[in-house]
């Protein structure tokens, strides 16, 4: 397959994993480069720049094709040290970065001198123009469907992807609600040349994740997902389990809630325990609406050659249909 996308990340299939918390680890990361997509390790999974130096270093003796490092950068009381991971990512050589949350646009001249190729993960057009106009390669737009945070829009994929790619000169992948080759095939049709999935990916045998989390994702039907943090405008989506109904009640409730009482309940470190624990329960586990359609845990290379003959299928039938 050959898009713009595949052209720049040095990539054979336009599948890009998720830079997921707790998940984008040198397992992932390598499985997903070595069957043919790019994987990304998830630089705050890493206690610190030099842990992930090492963690680079780790996923090079596993791969030797390309991968990317994901860097979420959010406005908080104690800050991480977003330009020593920033550094390590140039010193390492890694030619591609993914930023979500704030705007890169501190950090892109010293990307760009180094050759880092810079994608930007939005979930508006107008966030996505402004990506554009200070200097990423590529846009990841994320539909509403999307696990993590969708934003505060509400808009769909099917009507976010087309809309960006028709806005931007530069390559959009869309992300949110894709986990087969007929996803494939319709992120492409409308306009994106690439896919960013991240549900999808948690259920394959590489992800660093105990199986009964897995199993669960499996089981659970595209209504299984409860939005929390609304009523603080900073929407996120989750498997609906008994932590977020608990975040849900708790905004719900009359007068409201601040932030500090849900968090207790969503705790970075406790969904962390529940991703090695196989508790379901006992922390949130992100996962976004598409996880009704996942039905299986294959492995990473099994995915993606299952997804490449299923867009094919798809865009072929489509074009009998259409009389091509």
């Amino acid at each position: 397959m050959k898009t713009r996308v595949t052209d720049m990340l040095g990539i054979r299939y336009p599948i890009i994993q998720g830079g997921m918390q707790w998940v984008g680890t040198a397992e992932m990361a390598s499985a997903v480069s070595n069957a043919g997509g790019l994987g990304i390790l998830t630089a705050l999974t890493q206690p610190t720049p030099d842990d992930l130096a090492r963690e680079i270093d780790r996923c090079r003796s596993m791969t030797s094709n390309p991968f990317g490092v994901n860097l979420t950068i959010l406005p908080t009381v104690k800050p991480p040290p977003y330009a020593e991971y920033v550094q390590v990512v140039i010193d390492s050589g890694i030619k591609v970065l993914e930023t979500a949350g704030s705007s890169p646009k501190d950090f892109i001249e010293p990307l760009k001198r180094s050759g880092v190729r810079l994608i930007h993960k939005c979930t508006s057009v107008r966030h996505a123009l402004s990506a554009e106009r200070a200097g990423v390669d590529i846009v990841s737009i994320d539909g509403f469907e999307c696990a993590g945070h969708p934003g505060e829009d509400d808009v769909g994929g099917l009507v976010l992807i087309p809309l960006a790619a028709q806005a931007l000169s530069i390559p959009v992948i869309a992300s949110g609600g894709i986990a087969d080759g007929r996803g494939l095939a319709a992120a492409l049709t409308l306009g994106a040349e690439g896919v960013n999935m991240g549900t999808r990916f948690c259920a394959t045998v590489e992800a660093p994740i105990h199986p009964a989390i897995k199993q669960a994702l499996v089981g659970a039907s595209e209504r299984d997902t409860n939005l929390i943090f609304r009523t603080l405008h900073n929407s996120g989506r989750v498997l609906k389990n008994a932590v977020s109904d608990e975040v849900v009640a708790t905004e719900r409730r009359p007068g409201g809630c601040e932030f500090k009482d849900i968090q207790p309940l969503v705790a970075g470190q406790r969904g962390r325990a529940t991703l090695q624990s196989g508790d379901v329960h006992a922390g949130l586990v992100w996962a976004g609406q598409v996880v009704g359609m996942v039905k299986d845990i294959p492995t990473c290379a099994e995915l993606l050659q299952r997804m490449v003959r299923e867009c094919q299928q798809a865009l072929a039938t489509a074009g009998g249909m259409a009389g091509g």
